[in-house]
Formats: C-alpha cells, sequence, structure tokens
C-alpha cells in the first residue's frame, strides 16, 4: 500500500528533524557579543529549587533534549502505522491524526518562535503524514 511508505517516509523525516534539532541546539553559540552576553547571563545565573540548584542554561538544554526526544518517538509512531495499516486501520488512522495535529502545532511554533528550517521542516513532515492518512482514510459519505 501507498500509505505504508508514506508513513515511513514520515518517519524518516521526524528521524532526521529529532537529529537534527539535536545537534543545532548542542552546538548553537550566539554570534553576537550581545547575544554571548546572554548565554553567558544564562549560564552563571543560579536557581535554587529545594535541594537543587539549576541555570537556565540547564533548562534549555533540558527542554531541547526533552523536545528531541518527542520527535524520536514521532518517527518510532509513523513507523508503527506502516505496520498497522495492514492489521489494524483504525489504530493507524488514530496515531496518524495525532502525528499531524503535533505536526501542526509544532508548524505554529515553529512560525513564532524558531526560524525557516524548523518551520520548513514542520510543514513538510505535516505535508507527508497528511498524504499517509489520505492514502489510509477510507473515503465515506
Amino acid at each position: 500500500m501507498k500509505s505504508i511508505l508514506w508513513f515511513r517516509i514520515t518517519s524518516i523525516l521526524l528521524f532526521l528533524y529529532g537529529i537534527g534539532y539535536s545537534f543545532s541546539f548542542l552546538i548553537f553559540r550566539p554570534h553576537t557579543r550581545e547575544g554571548r552576553a546572554v548565554w553567558s547571563f544564562m549560564r552563571r545565573t543560579q536557581i535554587p529549587e529545594g535541594e537543587s540548584t539549576f541555570t537556565y542554561s540547564d533548562f534549555y538544554m533540558g527542554f531541547g533534549l526533552f523536545a528531541a526526544a518527542l520527535f524520536l518517538f514521532e518517527a518510532f509512531l509513523a513507523w508503527y502505522c506502516s505496520f498497522l495499516v495492514g492489521e489494524y486501520i483504525d489504530g493507524a488512522i488514530i496515531i496518524g491524526w495525532g502525528l499531524l495535529v503535533l505536526q501542526i502545532i509544532s508548524l505554529l511554533l515553529s512560525w513564532r518562535y524558531f526560524s525557516t528550517v524548523q518551520t520548513l521542516m514542520s510543514v513538510i513532515t505535516g505535508a507527508s503524514v497528511g498524504i499517509a492518512l489520505a492514502l489510509v482514510t477510507p473515503f465515506r459519505l
């Protein structure tokens, strides 16, 4: 089935998106003097919370890695959908719609807060899962 291929394409795209996202924010360093000052401030500012102490850069790193893990989990779900299409089509549709909604949310957030690369990846992965859903969803009047 063509939907199997599109779910697998979506999975590969999400995997690449997750890996690229991880590396891009792990190696990011500001280029301007003002940006380096903010980066330095984020690394120095201590935030006591209970028995622990964190910095803003700890939160940045933690949320970034968490987001990357979610992309990789989405990739797993998309790949899993390619198997569900043959055995349990309703499950593939439900998970597929969840992936599409997540990509729409990702698109809106990327458009507002991130660069063109993240926005384009959200559009491409959203379109890919949308095509997979269109091919697997039975047309009913």
